[in-house]
C-alpha cells in the first residue's frame, strides 16, 4: 500500500510475515546470527491455511492480492518527483499478499503479527486504550504491562525530525494508505525482539515503534500492524543501521515446490549474496518516498528479440521500477507488456486459452509442470545486472489445463513481483546502495 504520513510516504508492501520473540540475549550476544522461517499463507504451516481452496483458487486469490497492492502504489506514483555487524534471520508468513511477522514487544515480551513489507517504513502494532480498531484474533499490546515502553515527547529532536504533531505532551503520527486505511497514535521507544529456529533470540531496545490507538481500513484480523522494511527512517532496516552493517536479503522458496521448508528473512553478516553467480544493480537515490526501492530496468530479451524498456520521466531516465517482495506479479507499462506478451507468444507453439478468474491474458492449454512448460529464458536487464528468468519465474499454474504468464500491464508504476524473485537470494545494500540477484535453491 502506498502511504502518506506525517512523516514520510508510507507504503504497504512485502509478501511476509515476522516473529518477533522473548529474548534474554542483548545484540551483543547474538554473534553468528540466527535464522528464522518465512512462511507463506497458503502453506499448510500458515496460519491462514485454507485447505478447503484448490490451487487454481489460491492462485486467484493471490492474483487478486497483487493487483490490489498495485492500487495501493497508484498514489505514490502519482507523487514521484527526484529530492561488526550482527546477523540475524527472520520467520515471514503472508497475509492478503503480505508476510507477516511474528514477533515480540515490550517487558515482558508480547507477541505481535505484523507485516514486514519492504514498501513500508514506520513499524507500529495496535495498541490498548483502542476505542477505533479494525477486529483483531489476538490480544492488544498494553503498553502499561511493559516496563521499558517509554512514549515520545513533543519537545525531543526525534519528534521534530519525524514531523510528528503534538498531543497532551506526545509526539504523535498518522498514516493514511492509498485504500483509505489509517493508522493514528503515539510514537514510542521500546525493546523489540526477534527470535530464531535455533532458539537464539536477539532484543533490540529503544525501538521507535507507533503505538496505534485509531486503526481502521482493509488489515486482516490475524495481523497486529505493520514492520516497516523500507528506506525510510523509520524503518527497522535503518534503525538497525550499523549493527547489521546496513544488509538484508530474503530467499523466497518457490511456489510451486513441494518441499516442506521455508523460506528466509536475513540480517547483516548472514545476509551477504556472494559468489561468482551474483550480479548487482544500484538502487536509485534522490526519489522521493525514501521508502520504495527504485531500481533500473534497461530492457528484457525474449529469445534473440531484445526489447527496450522505456526509462523513467525523473532522475535522467533511471528508477523506473520498484522491487517488491508483496506484490505477486510483475507489472510492467502497458505499451512494454503488449509488445512483451506478443514475443512471448511467438516463441511458444501452444493452444491459448482463457481462464475464468484468473486476470492474465497470455493463457496456454497444458497440463505440464511450469517448471516442465517449454517457454523462452527471459532475461531481465537492469542496469549493471542480467537476471536470467526461467518458465517457473515466468508462468504460474491456473488451473489442472492451464498456465499463464506471471507479469501483467499497468498504467501506474512498474512493479518487480515476488514471482521473478523465487529461488534468488536477493540481497540489499544500504552501504554499496545496490540490490543483487543470485540463484539460488531456496529450499536448502
Amino acid at each position: 500500500m502506498a502511504a502518506y504520513h506525517s512523516c514520510a510516504l508510507v507504503a504497504l508492501s512485502t509478501t511476509l510475515l515476522f516473529l518477533l520473540c522473548a529474548s534474554s540475549f542483548s545484540l551483543a550476544s547474538a554473534k553468528g546470527g540466527f535464522s528464522v522461517d518465512l512462511i507463506h499463507r497458503d502453506s499448510p504451516k500458515s496460519p491462514f491455511y485454507n485447505p478447503s481452496l484448490t490451487p487454481s483458487q489460491r492462485l486467484a486469490n493471490a492474483l487478486g492480492r497483487s493487483i490490489n497492492r498495485l492500487n495501493h502504489f497508484s498514489p505514490a506514483a502519482s507523487s514521484l518527483s527526484q529530492h561488526g555487524p550482527n546477523q540475524v534471520e527472520a520467520t515471514l508468513i503472508m497475509n492478503r499478499g503480505e508476510y507477516l511477522m511474528e514477533a515480540s514487544i515490550g517487558t515482558p515480551p508480547f507477541p505481535i503479527k505484523a507485516i514486514a513489507d519492504t514498501g513500508s517504513d514506520l513499524i507500529w502494532t495496535q495498541c490498548k486504550p483502542c476505542p477505533s480498531c479494525y477486529q483483531q484474533t489476538d490480544p492488544l499490546f498494553d503498553p502499561e504491562g511493559s516496563s521499558t515502553y517509554k512514549t515520545l515527547p513533543c519537545s525531543s529532536n526525534q519528534c521534530v525530525s519525524l514531523n510528528g504533531t503534538c498531543s497532551s505532551s506526545n509526539c504523535r503520527y498518522s498514516v493514511s494508505y492509498g485504500d483509505g486505511s489509517h493508522s493514528r497514535g503515539e510514537f514510542a521507544q521500546e525493546t523489540l525482539t526477534l527470535g530464531s529456529t535455533t532458539g537464539r533470540k536477539v532484543s533490540f531496545p529503544k525501538t521507535l515503534i507507533g503505538c496505534g490507538h485509531d486503526n481502521n481500513g482493509t488489515f486482516d484480523e490475524k495481523s497486529s500492524g505493520v514492520v516497516g522494511l523500507g528506506g525510510g527512517n523509520e524503518s527497522l532496516i535503518t534503525q538497525l543501521g550499523a549493527s547489521i552493517d546496513g544488509k538484508f536479503s530474503h530467499c523466497l522458496v518457490s511456489i510451486q515446490s513441494q518441499a516442506r521448508t521455508t523460506s528466509k528473512l536475513n540480517f547483516g553478516t548472514n545476509a551477504v549474496v556472494s559468489g561468482s553467480e551474483v550480479v548487482s544493480t544500484p538502487i536509485v537515490q534522490g526519489l522521493y518516498p525514501e521508502t520504495f526501492y527504485f531500481l533500473t530496468v534497461e530492457a528484457i530479451t525474449v529469445g534473440d528479440t531484445k526489447l527496450a524498456f522505456p526509462p523513467s520521466t525523473f532522475a535522467n531516465g533511471e528508477g523506473n521500477i520498484i522491487i517488491d517482495s508483496g506484490t505477486t506479479l510483475t507489472f510492467f507499462p502497458s505499451d512494454f507488456y503488449a509488445n512483451l506478451e506478443a514475443e512471448v507468444d511467438k516463441a511458444i507453439s501452444r493452444e491459448r486459452m482463457d481462464v475464468p478468474n484468473v486476470p492474465l491474458s497470455l493463457c496456454y492449454k497444458s497440463s505440464e509442470s511450469e517448471a516442465e512448460f517449454k517457454a523462452p529464458t527471459l532475461i531481465v536487464h537492469f542496469k549493471g545486472a542480467d537476471v536470467k528468468l526461467d518458465a517457473a519465474h515466468t508462468f504460474v499454474r491456473a488451473s489442472e489445463e492451464a498456465v499463464c504468464f506471471a507479469f501483467a500491464p499497468t498504467r501506474s508504476i512498474s512493479i518487480y513481483g515476488n514471482l521473478s524473485q523465487m529461488d534468488f537470494l536477493v540481497g540489499y545494500d544500504k552501504k554499496k546502495q545496490t540490490v543483487s540477484f543470485k540463484p539460488t535453491d531456496c529450499t536448502k
